[in-house]
């Protein structure tokens, strides 16, 4: 008989909500130091922008911190975010935002891994919207 265990513990799934509310806190108020804290040092994005003629936008998560140094806050900027999938190293986030600081809106996935006891984003995946 196979034992019936809960593998993830509810602080596990706080910690990962945690580290995606960095991320869309530091977007917020326009800081990348504190969208860093959610992000490996290492962590690269990929994505879709200028739609509806899709550019890839590719390459390491320091082109996000450049984003927010030239776009500034996004005080209106509006966020879900919902965990997809979880295990005791990995998780997966799907942030739906809208009215980012260039007034745009996207859907980000975030791939979060467990090092050191802390969850940090090591891949972040995002489509742009018109």
């Amino acid at each position: 008989m196979t034992a019936n265990l809960k593998t993830v513990p509810t602080k596990e799934y706080d910690a990962v909500i945690e580290a995606a509310n960095k991320y869309t806190e530091g977007l917020r108020i326009g800081d990348p130091d504190i969208v860093a804290q959610a992000f490996h040092k290492d962590a690269t994005m990929y994505g879709f922008i200028n739609p509806p003629k899709p550019d890839m936008l590719a390459g390491p998560i320091d082109n996000l911190y450049t984003f927010i140094r030239d776009s500034g806050k996004a005080s209106g900027i509006k966020t879900r975010n919902d965990i997809l999938a979880i295990t005791q190293t990995t998780a997966v986030v799907r942030i739906d935002m809208e009215q980012d600081a260039s007034g745009a809106d996207y859907t980000d996935f975030l791939t979060l891994i467990k090092i050191d006891g802390r969850w940090q984003a090591i891949a972040k995946v995002f489509h742009k919207y018109a």
